[in-house]
């Protein structure tokens, strides 16, 4: 059995930005203590939702190396270095290596639509490449390519890979990943409306957007899971679901909502890069009545 990163709410934190673009570090480390605090569980550093399409290799670094000495040690920070260029991603990943990352989280190919034997191989380079736990993630809905259970099975024989992040949607095909991998690869849910269903098969946690805004909650609904408690789980998710699905967090593209709602929280996480656009006021009043409904407006002082 391999060594599992993480178990429970690890959030997909975004990169605050100030109004020229430039990443607002302070208000990321800000963010980071306030989510240690609350419970969260790993920190992911320039993912999706911390907008790493739009970073330059050395703001990549500089967050990356800041994520790391600002937890210091308290939870585990996972590096987001994955590429749709497999040597980019090498050197990406043994940059974050070296600056003391504790694993990697590495979205399959975009745009070149890589074939399921190309994917391997993408993987298992960057994988010899350094030391450090890798965490898979599939989400096909922005990548366009989706990365088949009897892949994740071949990538598991792989020593360092020893997780996926499950974004894929469908809870069918997830639950073939648990039977074919066993305790071979950890799987974490890609999606907060699937937290429960996926940690019902096993999953082991989630990588969130909503942990972002509501760290100690997602964190006690990964925790019950944990537990097996799973009615009980399901009862705080159906608490907030409608928030973290499309009529709030998922509302827009991602992470266009959620540093909408940190600002809104009176955080300073700013806008989104180009060609991410800021939401319209219809979409902003909907999201600030659904954070008014959970106490979520103006919390942070």
């Amino acid at each position: 059995m391999k060594k599992t990163i993480f178990t429970g709410a690890g959030v997909a934190i975004v990169t605050p930005m100030f109004a020229d673009g430039s990443i607002n570090y302070d208000e990321l480390g800000r963010l980071i203590d306030f989510q240690i605090e609350n419970g969260t569980d790993a920190i992911i550093i320039c993912g999706t939702t911390g907008e790493s399409a739009t970073m330059t290799e050395e703001e990549h670094v500089a967050c990356i190396k800041y994520a790391v000495e600002k937890t210091a040690g308290r939870v585990p920070v996972i590096a987001g270095t994955g590429s749709n260029d497999t040597a980019f991603a090498v050197k990406l990943s043994k940059d974050a290596e070296a600056l003391g990352a504790d694993a990697l989280l590495l979205v399959s190919p975009y745009y070149n639509k890589a074939s399921q034997q190309g994917l391997i191989i993408h993987y298992t380079t960057i994988a010899n490449a350094v030391n450090i736990p890798i965490i898979l993630y599939n989400v096909p809905s922005r990548t366009g390519v989706n990365i088949l259970p009897e892949t994740l099975k071949e990538l598991a024989k792989v020593e360092n890979i020893v997780a996926v992040k499950e974004a894929s949607g469908n809870i069918s095909q997830i639950a073939r990943v648990a039977a074919l991998c066993g305790d071979d690869l950890t799987i974490y849910s890609g999606n907060d409306d699937q937290i429960v269903p996926i940690m019902a098969l096993g999953g082991k946690g989630v990588i969130s957007v909503l942990s972002n805004v509501m760290p100690a909650e997602t964190h006690e609904i990964a925790a019950l899971c944990l537990d097996n408690k799973f009615p009980e789980a399901q009862a705080k998710m159906n608490k907030v679901l409608e928030f973290a699905n499309s009529n709030g967090l998922f509302c827009d593209v991602n992470p266009i909502p959620v540093k909408e709602a940190l600002n809104i929280m009176g955080f300073k996480a700013g806008e989104c890069r180009l060609p991410l656009t800021k939401m319209s006021d219809d979409k902003i009043a909907k999201l600030t009545a659904k954070m008014n409904e959970l106490g979520l407006v103006g919390k942070v002082k």
